[in-house]
């Protein structure tokens, strides 16, 4: 298998990132979210939210994808913390989707680990994230990330019916 590379998104990597997030959503979150939203999810439409999230980001907010063979197979974003609309100096893992042909290989593994260190070198003591309460596969991925459970949970509706969200933190050291 060749190197994985991490490198900042383009403009021109939202398609095949869009791509992997609503393969990521498909797969993972089978039986978790209504299959009824998972089937009308599309790949254009979900494009041109990544294109426009893209280009009206703050410089704070920081995307990177992982490549492996000049094909990406993976991207991770982070940015500050939100607290509803309010936008907090703490930082918050946004996103973390690998292709699903791609899983258990690294590809997250490299992902979460270079968002960490970009995060700890610029002198930031911790970072958040939210996970569906029942992706347990997503949760242990995250725990053996250093990611602990720190008891908060958020309500999450999709198409009616609620999908509890827990939230994690990670302490960063320096």
């Amino acid at each position: 298998m060749s190197a994985l590379l991490v490198r900042e998104m383009t403009l021109a990597d939202c398609e095949r990132v869009a791509e992997i997030r609503v393969g990521g959503w498909q797969t993972a979150y089978r039986g978790i979210i209504p299959q009824s939203y998972l089937d009308t999810m599309s790949v254009p439409e979900d494009a041109e939210r990544r294109r426009t999230h893209f280009l009206e980001r703050s410089a704070e907010v920081v995307n990177l994808v992982a490549e492996r063979d000049g094909e990406i197979v993976g991207w991770v974003c982070h940015g500050p913390y939100r607290a509803g609309e309010v936008r907090t100096p703490e930082l918050e893992l946004y996103a973390l989707y690998v292709a699903p042909e791609s899983y258990g290989v690294g590809v997250g593994r490299a992902l979460i680990e270079e968002s960490v260190r970009r995060c700890t070198a610029a002198g930031q003591a911790r970072m958040y994230l939210w996970v569906l309460k029942e992706n347990a596969r997503a949760r242990r991925f995250y725990e053996r990330s250093g990611f602990r459970p720190d008891g908060t949970e958020e309500p999450f509706e999709v198409d009616g019916v609620q999908v509890p969200e827990v939230r994690y933190v990670r302490e960063l050291t320096g």
